[in-house]
């Protein structure tokens, strides 16, 4: 009995399904409905947007939705919200930004 009941949990343990996080990003300007960025598909409303996905790299998904969209003002995952130098990081990666970097040099 006591077999098939570990059994049992182990095959549950093995099927349950990863646990998606919930991102949210404030857009510094209003972006398309929906967003295809890397792992994530985005529902934007305005300059919100918001998308799930089991990705567990926050830093890459952000750059990748700053690629597509633009800048974000803020960006957090889980209600954790990124802090100023991790928003940095990821609009480092935002269309133009390369060269602004490169110019002040």
């Amino acid at each position: 009995m006591l077999r098939s009941i570990l059994i049992a949990s182990a095959v549950a343990a093995i099927a349950a399904p990863a646990t998606c996080a919930t991102y949210s990003a404030k857009l510094a300007s209003a972006a398309a409905p929906h967003v295809v960025a890397r792992d994530i598909n985005w529902n934007c409303s305005g300059a919100a947007c918001q998308g799930t996905t089991d990705e567990s790299r926050p830093t890459v998904l952000c750059q990748a939705l700053v690629k597509q969209a633009g800048r974000v003002e803020s960006f957090a995952v889980d209600g954790r919200a990124f802090s100023n130098a991790e928003l940095g990081k990821c609009n480092a990666s935002a269309k133009g930004e390369t060269n602004k970097a490169l110019a002040a040099q």
